[in-house]
């Protein structure tokens, strides 16, 4: 390696973890302060929403529906808003209520139908209005959920509401429209509160826009990952929110996550109001877990959330929009693929908004560009064998950076794989993230590198293809034709100063390369910024997003983790390429960085995947298969959610295994396998599992708890129209799971034998079949 050489390299990489450190500031909200509990009042405060955290998910124990804990959170948050009620001033007009809601609805969740019937559901809601307001102004509601998925505490999505609803009291402000703060007592169960709210409260049609605010994660920006329905909401948040952080991309990739949320209610499935449906999306390891508590809360992200809520709240209660809105959901119009505007925060700093239309013209600008190259290039002197030459070496250009790009894919996603064919655990950088970019960065630098190594090129070819190949991105119709366009106009502007430096420093001189970059630098920090949130999103997901079965599903996240961050760093070192590979582009350069990947390959090898920073998710199902009032059956269930099998979980949780097989049997033969019907409680969450096993256990330790059993009773009705199916003499099977919280003393038994790295959510299913 030559003098120069390194020194670009340790340059370049001094550069890059400089921009990185930033970057992962930025998006751990590390660079907003937290204001303390004894704020002033006319301030949003994370210590006074952190307080009611702590009365929420610690002084109350389980918020799942149907637990004594979910009552006591409905009251606490009514008698918190009814002690802001009684000390608003005459100013106001405050109304709170308690409210069941019942009623059936139909959806598509994981890919699968689900109906639903309920009843009885609590709601707490709350109006602030003006004193000479009426019951029919137009409002604007705030969402949020005060329910918690089985086996975790919940962080209280809804308690940053009850600071909000305070500081709008507290701060004098009179909203000229009313505002609504919705807190549903039933979202982790199908989104049942928001549609019985939206279905039968008597201010449902005076809403003309919303805000659903939720948590797929401890902290972080809080990311908009749905609006609509149109594009006023995005406009109206990259206007007035102070920590912005949104991009348009967000929404075409929310269907990819298994989960949902209460927007899908008010926007799409019932009715079409316009909002914004706001989530912590970092943190994912504690999401639904029992880890998710208070601690592992990131400082900084419900101040940030509090800021944007209240100035969002402000801009949409004035905006004019409001009635538009209102009327398209009241006319319930019918629903088309509206041309949503091109919109991207920039480190939550800023944002940056545009219409569709416009991003037609801007986004195919570097395109024009590139295909006008091969003539100014050549200018004056244009003949036709030049300008043919000119295309020809820009053609090779892009074939050379495409098959670069595409290798820094490939490699990394190949050396996943093979990794694993000489170790025993998968994912092992999912508790230690830092792995993914020692093991997968340098192999996708070597990829990009090769092809400049293997052909000769001119830089000026290889530049142009690259520009070229980001352009074109845009012609393809997908998502993100902002950040293509931002990196091809980034690196024009660093080849135009390149190029005028020409005249003043030789050809080879480092002054040029620091030319090229510098200019580059607001694009790379945001492509370090885009792409690191990207990655770290990704593999906390990784342990929730189901599992396949062998022995190809054991390689998927692996293969994906290594595909993703070949594919960021293909947008964030690729367009310094052309350039550096001058220097970069060199065998002594590629066996250095392959070093570094073994060194990164071994180090795993050695690192286990969990913690209790980042847990595995286990599902723990103590199932009673039932026939009348007998037990037919009873089994221990168990399911992952992630790559590394259940074989994997018993051979790192001997006690949990000895006591199974102690008091059961513990075995990984086909018999004891389980198929998904047996997980019918979970329906239709039973489709992310795979290579579950079930074992049996004691049959009659449940008697002493139930006297009786879940039971279906059919009751026959006969009316003057009824026919039976036709063209069937099958008898029709009815399977019915009833999924109970209490979990029995030997259950908990085996539960607490697990070791902390596994986070184990466990219940009691009944199991009956029925034959019509």
């Amino acid at each position: 390696m030559g003098r120069e050489s390194a020194l670009v390299l340790l340059a370049l990489a001094a550069l890059y973890a400089a921009m990185s450190l930033v970057a992962y500031r930025v998006i751990h909200m590390s660079h907003v302060a937290p204001l303390p509990a004894d704020a002033p009042p006319g301030d949003f405060s994370e210590g006074r929403v952190l307080h009611h955290l702590r009365r929420l998910s610690v002084d109350i124990p389980g918020r799942q529906e149907g637990s004594p804990g979910l009552e006591a959170a409905a009251q606490y948050i009514k008698g918190q808003l009814e002690e802001l009620a009684a000390r608003a001033g005459p100013e106001y007009r405050i109304e709170v209520e308690e409210t069941l809601v019942s009623g059936s609805f139909s959806m598509i969740f994981l890919r699968h139908r689900v109906t639903l019937t309920y009843r009885n559901h609590k709601n707490i809601v709350m109006r602030i209005s003006s004193n000479v307001s009426e019951d029919q102004d137009l409002s604007f509601l705030v969402n949020g959920h005060f329910d918690s998925p089985l086996g975790s505490p919940g962080a209280a999505d809804c308690a940053s509401m009850l600071e909000l609803s305070r500081l709008i009291i507290d701060s004098g402000w009179v909203p000229s429209q009313p505002v609504i703060f919705l807190f549903n007592g039933a979202e982790e169960l199908f989104l049942l509160g928001s549609h019985g709210f939206i279905k039968t409260h008597k201010w449902n049609s005076t809403i003309g826009a919303f805000i659903n605010i939720e948590a797929s994660g401890s902290g972080g920006a809080d990311l908009v990952c749905q609006s609509g329905p149109g594009s006023w909401p995005s406009r109206i948040y990259a206007q007035t929110a102070k920590y912005p952080m949104a991009n348009s991309v967000a929404q075409d990739m929310f269907g990819i996550i298994p989960g949902d949320t209460d927007y899908r209610i008010f926007a799409e499935d019932i009715t079409n109001i316009p909002g914004l449906d706001i989530i912590f999306v970092l943190g994912g390891y504690f999401y639904h877990t029992s880890y998710d508590t208070v601690e592992n809360l990131f400082p900084g992200s419900i101040q940030a959330r509090g800021e944007n809520l209240f100035n969002l709240v402000k801009a949409f209660t004035n905006s004019s929009m409001l009635l538009k809105g209102n009327k398209r959901s009241i006319e319930a119009m019918p629903k088309t693929d509206d041309l949503r505007d091109i919109f991207f925060d920039y480190l939550t700093w800023f944002m940056v908004i545009y219409p569709h239309d416009v991003s037609l013209v801007l986004h195919s600008l570097p395109v024009a560009i590139f295909l006008l190259a091969p003539l100014f290039l050549k200018f004056p002197n244009i003949t036709f064998k030049s300008w043919f030459l000119t295309v020809r070496d820009l053609v090779r250009g892009m074939l050379l950076h495409a098959f670069g790009v595409i290798l820094a894919i490939l490699i990394p996603a190949v050396a996943a794989a093979l990794r694993l064919l000489f170790t025993k655990n998968a994912m092992n950088w999912f508790a230690h993230p830092y792995l993914a970019f020692l093991m997968f960065v340098p192999t996708s630098l070597a990829g990009l590198f090769l092809p400049r190594i293997i052909w000769a090129l001119s830089e000026q070819a290889h530049f142009w293809g690259a520009f070229g190949l980001y352009s074109v991105y845009v012609l393809t119709g997908l998502s993100g034709g902002f950040l293509t366009f931002f990196i091809s106009m980034s690196m024009l502007l660093g080849h135009l100063i390149c190029s005028i430096s020409r005249k003043h420093w030789k050809k080879q001189s480092l002054k040029l390369l620091a030319g090229f970059v510098v200019p580059m630098i607001p694009c790379l920090l945001y492509c370090l910024y885009y792409g690191g949130f990207l990655i770290q999103f990704l593999i906390e997901k990784m342990g929730m997003m189901g599992s396949l079965p062998k022995p190809y599903g054991y390689f998927v996240a692996d293969v994906i983790v290594g595909a993703v961050v070949g594919l960021v760093v293909g947008w964030c070192f690729g367009p310094v390429t052309p350039i550096a590979s001058r220097w970069l582009a060199k065998t002594s350069i590629l066996h250095g960085l392959l070093q570094i990947t073994v060194v990164g390959l071994a180090v795993s090898s050695q690192l286990f995947p969990y913690s209790t920073g980042a847990p595995k998710r286990i599902v723990l199902q103590h199932t009673f298969v039932t026939d009348a009032n007998s037990i037919v059956e009873s089994n221990y269930g168990f399911s992952v959610v992630d790559a590394n099998s259940l074989e994997f979980v018993f051979n790192n949780a001997p006690e949990a295994a000895k006591w199974l097989k102690d008091n059961s049997e513990l075995s990984f033969e086909e018999k004891y396998r389980s198929d998904r019907s047996s997980w019918l409680a979970l329906y239709p969450v039973n489709f992310l599992f795979s290579g579950s096993l079930k074992f049996p256990s004691e049959k009659e330790e449940i008697r002493k708890h139930y006297q009786h059993f879940p039971q279906m009773i059919n009751q026959k009705t006969m009316s003057n129209n009824e026919h039976r199916r036709a063209n069937s003499s099958e008898p029709l099977r009815i399977d019915v799971a009833v999924l109970d919280q209490y979990l029995l003393d030997d259950t908990r038994e085996l539960k607490s034998l697990f070791p902390s790295w596994a986070d184990i959510t466990a219940f009691t299913t009944f199991f009956s079949t029925y034959h019509l």
